[in-house]
């Protein structure tokens, strides 16, 4: 096969095979007479493989899976796909978590909602200290008053701050936190974030058909080694 045989079944450029075969992730060519790279049916799974691997896994970790088996080193890569794997069931988790905590936030009524630092560490159960740190870590953002000088937590600022405690109460970072505020604020509310967390949603299970994918094409290929090989390789 050369090199626009592979490319085509793909919609690639012949340089873009060339490169794969450079970085590692297809096995070295086979050269003809002329000193043309000459591919099989084995480079032809290889490439199968690492393009099922990415929509997953992503191009860096399906390109160091396709080294490892390029470099015989089978239970590498396979440690590499169940990182892959971990790394979902945490964006899962943590999707959970957000639901939860989504979840467990009720509407505070703007006229109700003024309240101190103080009273407000009381309803959550932390310290004044725990408040002023999410303060500086931008999860909250209470207004001063002028003459007291004073922070005055406004109805959106207590929604903040409960869903920072039932985050915090799940393990997760304040660095993880921030963002989920601020698109918290941007939507105006707890409520439109419905639309959101369905695509959140959609997106994980999306990457986890995708390993699936990914995986059954990787097999294909490591079987198709062990063929040309004589037998399995070595653990």
């Amino acid at each position: 096969m050369r090199p626009v045989d592979l490319a085509r079944e793909h919609g690639l450029s012949t340089q873009a095979v060339r490169n794969y075969e450079q970085a590692g992730i297809l096995p070295a060519a086979g050269r003809t007479v002329h000193g043309h790279r000459a591919y099989t049916a084995l480079h032809a799974h290889a490439l199968r493989a690492f393009l099922a691997l990415v929509p997953g896994h992503g191009h860096q970790a399906a390109t160091a899976i396709m080294q490892a088996v390029g470099r015989g080193a089978t239970e590498e890569a396979l440690r590499l796909v169940d990182e892959g794997h971990r790394l979902l069931l945490d964006d899962r988790r943590t999707l959970q978590a957000v639901e939860a905590a989504l979840g467990d936030l009720a509407p505070v009524p703007q006229e109700r909602g003024d309240t101190f630092i103080g009273p407000l560490a009381r309803r959550l159960g932390v310290r004044p200290a725990t408040l002023r740190k999410w303060e500086q870590a931008g999860l909250v953002r209470p207004r001063r008053d002028p003459r007291t000088g004073y922070r005055v937590y406004s109805a959106a600022d207590v929604r903040d701050a409960r869903l920072a405690h039932q985050l915090r109460r799940g393990g997760h970072l304040l660095e993880q936190i921030a963002p989920l505020i601020g698109q918290v604020r941007a939507a105006g509310g707890v409520a439109p974030l419905e639309s959101a967390l369905r695509d959140w949603r959609a997106r994980l299970s999306a990457r986890g058909r995708a390993m699936l994918r990914g995986a059954a094409a990787l097999d294909a290929y490591l079987s198709a080694r062990e063929q040309a090989s004589g037998g399995p390789p070595p653990p």
